[in-house]
């Protein structure tokens, strides 16, 4: 990926060239960062609240069962591969040349 210059391209100079134009007119330019930061935060925090919920009224017992066992053997997985990645670890010892 190549990397970023301190360059603008061609749609970050020209939201430039419009804003800058906006602010000599007297109007303020229509978004900020921290709108946008603000705003995108808000849906982030609303679609959190709202996904849970919703998928718990969805779900049937059954489907609800089967996803906490499977998140249950997820976690579990986990613990022995970290567990047996310490044990080799410890287990590979140097040898001595003679």
């Amino acid at each position: 990926m190549p990397k970023r210059t301190g360059k603008l391209d061609v749609v970050q100079n020209a939201r430039r060239v419009v804003n800058e134009a906006l602010e000599r007119a007297g109007a303020e330019p229509a978004v900020n960062r921290s709108m946008i930061s603000q705003v995108m935060a808000e849906m982030g925090r609303r679609g959190g609240q709202i996904g849970g919920k919703r998928r718990l009224e969805t779900m049937t017992p059954e489907q609800r069962k089967v996803s906490a066992q499977a998140a249950i053997t997820a976690r579990w997985d986990k613990y022995r591969a970290m567990k047996k990645a310490k044990t080799s670890v410890v287990s590979e010892k140097p040898q001595l040349l003679s």
